[in-house]
């Protein structure tokens, strides 16, 4: 067993800053440096070599850098120049008057954030997404406020074994040379908050980070005050350890998050769940308003989900935390005993079936549940949704499933190479950075001369070249391997040959060795002398996940085939930086899922706008943007099959052999075709636009954030009344909806109907002592199917037009807009609601029979 010796008090030594540099640690701390080259660029020039060493960590850097390199900066007029530059860069971007919020405060809660390299609290898409989302939002000045976890571990660091197999290792993350600073209180102490426990109060250290303009509250419990090894090592690893460790880390993410923000002085009017895993925060703010405001449990929900967002990144229920009952019961019941709240009516909260006791609890469906605006994240995965959760709303079809979609983004200046955007800076508009969705600015590339562009991406590959050389070459260092090995590293890929890469979690439905299955094939184009093609490609599998590790292991060994050795390559440890080289240096961005199993693809968009075409299935993001986008579709938009692996991996090379490679090699004067740059300048001209995370955050601020906040105002404005009245009159209906029932239907005559004139409409509804105006009575009319069912079918409210007792009628006169086989249905649900897509997870929707 090892001995440490134990400080008995700690302190930080801090540089002496020459006075021409006192803003330096201003600088450093507000990771606006990520996105803005200019204060970047002071760190780099300070010295070179240490800011490779400490992994492009500015905070990290002026903890070590020499008073002597300070002072030589602070005498160099050039120096200064450059970092007064940076300097009013900050400012204009950080210290400008806001514009006017109307009182709106988003807070966003995300389990992972991908902001930077240096502070690795990220695993892939999600976190970079919630990273992107925080960049744009502080561009936009959108006020928002992120919250997450900061581990003390992070994600794994990965490195390759003799055979080719994943080993994982983990780097202790010193906060205190990350951006990160603490919350400091009124006393001038770090703010802690606390969260119960079955082992007792627990203690969540706060820490804040700006980014930008916006504040982002982090928390951690490897806290002093937490005796017990588990309490501290909550926040250890992401993603790490089993459901017991998943479901404390929600806990302290949702419902630590809600106590940090008040803490430290947060009023949100808005609060958006990023995935499932804050879900716990909805039941946080239902205790509050039971402890507060004198609420019962059903009043609490109906004033909280006004203003709660829930965002899916699943597809798939597979990819869904679910707890056991059991261990929900053990984290919970002194919970739900403090607040009064019966534990099954908190427990359903995450069921499918409520009256379920022994069905396990899903944080997606608490999520959504708790929540009045939900959305996928591309216009398929929210199709894909709507399928997913239908049996929520059992009595809806599945296109009326209250779940939208916002098609994610990514943040531009984060991964658009310098050099591209030095060309912009020609031949778009001055101000082009501040009109990233200017559709027409954007047709301006054409103007961009195409060797020019060529010439911009050929550096960009050299780069990506000399970067993989030098990780492989140190990854053979590290594995001892012989000599003629070493060398082999330093002379992989060729900076002519035409370069696909893929990069992405090795998730087995990411199909990453779909590429291979016919080998014998991809030799013949892959090593064709005259026209060579190579493959770059990096990513994880979960620790726990044998068959990504395998998928990773069989393109290792491929790779060290003699004949492919040059043509195939495996870069180790995929993070940010990696993904940003790829993205900016290959040819073509592959992405081969299995159709509907990935959510959105971001990394594709990433390429795009570094004018990278995408051969990708026609899933996510790329099923909108396929016919603009210059690239190419593997097959069409089929379900799946069995032989659907097969197909793919043929269409693949068969539009490498026909398509791809022809045109790459087409070669014109000077360098690659014209008709290369022509599709180059068609996928950056109109997939940026459409495609950077400005547009996504503008989506999210128009169709949910802006609605949210008018909801919450207005139920804050009635002191609550509202949610009062709206519970008690759910309980009513609810109590009497049973006898709800149709008395009569009035069909129209089925003889023909001219275009052009109308039908009437008409039933009769028993009531059941609820008056006209507690329902909504609706037509659905549309064509019917071949199956007999009504398709994509007009939704047309009815009038009330008589009250008998409890026996209502309603009728209209409606007009088909089309002519053929039409039909239409009739149904009743309780009228509480004035967005359909807001509609509460409710089975309370009758229809009329024939």
């Amino acid at each position: 067993m090892s001995f440490y010796i134990h400080p008995i008090r700690e302190f930080v030594v801090r540089p002496s800053l020459p006075p021409a540099l006192a803003r330096m640690p201003e600088l450093a701390t507000n990771i606006l440096w990520a996105w803005e080259p200019s204060i970047r660029s002071i760190f780099r020039r300070l010295d070179p070599n240490l800011w490779k060493e400490v992994g492009y960590n500015p905070v990290a850097m002026l903890g070590r850098v020499s008073q002597a390199t300070l002072e030589r900066a602070a005498a160099d007029s050039r120096f200064l120049a450059q970092y007064n530059l940076a300097c009013s860069k900050f400012d204009a971007a950080v210290k400008t008057p806001s514009k006017d919020a109307d009182g709106r405060l988003i807070a966003y809660f995300s389990a992972e954030y991908g902001l930077t390299e240096c502070l690795p609290v990220y695993s892939g898409g999600l976190g970079v997404l919630s990273g992107d989302h925080m960049k744009s939002a502080s561009d936009l000045d959108l006020p928002l406020v992120g919250v997450g976890l900061l581990y003390q571990l992070g994600y794994f660091r990965q490195f390759l074994n003799a055979d080719g197999w994943q080993q994982e290792r983990y780097l202790e993350n010193d906060f205190y040379s990350l951006p990160v600073l603490p919350a400091i209180d009124g006393e001038g102490r770090q703010h802690v908050i606390h969260v119960h426990l079955p082992s007792g109060q627990v203690a969540v250290r706060v820490w804040t980070l700006d980014v930008g303009r916006i504040r982002m509250i982090f928390l951690d419990t490897n806290a002093p005050e937490n005796e017990r090894a588990e309490d501290r090592g909550i926040t250890s690893q992401l993603y790490g350890g089993d459901n017991d460790t998943r479901i404390r880390q929600e806990i302290v993410l949702g419902i630590g998050g809600m106590r940090a923000l008040e803490a430290l002085g947060h009023k949100p009017t808005v609060f958006h769940m990023n995935e499932g895993h804050s879900a716990f925060l909805g039941v946080e703010r239902i205790r509050l308003f039971i402890e507060r405001q004198g609420m019962t449990f059903d009043e609490a929900l109906e004033a909280t989900r006004v203003n709660n967002i829930f965002t899916t990144h699943t597809p798939v229920p597979a990819g869904i935390d679910i707890f056991d009952t059991g261990l929900v019961h053990h984290y919970f019941a002194h919970y739900c005993r403090e607040a009064g709240i019966e534990f099954n009516r908190f427990a359903g909260l995450g069921r499918r079936n409520p009256s379920d006791t022994g069905e396990p609890v899903s944080m997606a469906v608490m999520a959504l549940n708790t929540s009045s605006y939900r959305n996928g994240v591309s216009k398929l995965h929210g199709e894909v949704s709507q399928h997913m959760w239908q049996s929520l709303w059992p009595n809806l079809p599945v296109t009326e499933t209250p779940i939208g979609w916002v098609t994610n983004g990514v943040h531009l200046p984060s991964w658009v190479n310098g050099d591209l955007s030095d060309l912009y800076d020609q031949y778009l508009e001055p101000d082009w950075r501040s009109r990233l969705n200017d559709t027409e600015m954007w047709k301006l590339v054409k103007d961009i001369p195409d060797e020019e562009l060529l010439e911009v991406h050929r550096r960009r590959k050299r780069r990506l070249i000399s970067f993989i050389r030098d990780r492989q070459t140190a990854a053979a260092s590290r594995r001892k391997v012989a000599a003629n090995e070493l060398r082999y590293s330093a002379e992989v890929l060729d900076s002519h040959a035409l370069t696909i890469g893929f990069a992405r979690r090795f998730a087995t439905y990411k199909r990453a060795t779909l590429l291979f299955r016919d080998v014998a094939r991809l030799k013949r184009i892959l090593c064709n002398a005259e026209r060579p093609v190579q493959i770059v490609i990096a990513g994880k599998a979960h620790p726990k996940d044998q068959p990504g590790k395998a998928f990773i292991r069989e393109i290792v060994q491929l790779s060290r085939d003699p004949d492919l050795w040059k043509h195939i390559v495996f870069v180790e440890d995929y993070d940010m930086k990696v993904g940003r080289e790829l993205v900016q240096g290959v040819d073509i961005w592959l992405n081969n899922p299995r159709r509907g199993e990935e959510a959105c693809g971001t990394s594709g968009m990433k390429a795009a706008m570094n004018g990278v075409m995408n051969l990708s299935i026609l899933d996510g993001w790329f099923d909108e943007a396929y016919e603009t986008s210059g690239g190419w579709a593997i097959g069409d938009r089929e379900e799946y099959s069995e032989d659907q692996d097969a197909m793919h991996a043929s269409n693949i090379y068969y539009l490498l052999e026909s398509e791809i490679v022809p045109l790459f090699y087409a070669r014109a004067e000077g360098g690659l075709s014209s008709d290369w740059a022509r599709r180059m300048k068609e996928c950056i001209m109109n997939l940026t636009p459409a495609f950077d995370a400005r547009r996504m955050v503008d989506d999210y601020d128009r169709k949910y954030y802006r609605p949210s906040h008018k909801n919450w105002e207005h139920m804050a404005a009635s002191g609550f009344e509202d949610a009062r009245n709206r519970a008690r009159w759910t309980a009513r209906v609810r109590e009497v909806w049973s006898r709800v029932s149709f008395v009569e239907m009035d069909a129209s005559p089925s003889l023909p109907v001219m275009a052009g004139k109308g039908v009437n409409v008409r039933t009769v509804l028993h009531l059941a002592g609820l008056q006209p105006n507690d329902v909504r009575v609706e037509c659905v009319l549309g064509r019917i199917g071949a199956s007999g069912g009504l398709e994509n079918g007009e939704i047309i409210q009815l009038s009330n037009t008589r009250v008998d007792g409890e026996a209502a009628t309603f009728e209209r006169e409606v007009t088909p807009k089309e002519t053929g086989r039409l039909g239409y249905a009739v149904r009743v649900s309780p009228n509480h609601y004035d967005d359909p897509m807001t509609r509460p997870v409710t089975s309370m929707i009758k229809w009329a029979n024939r």
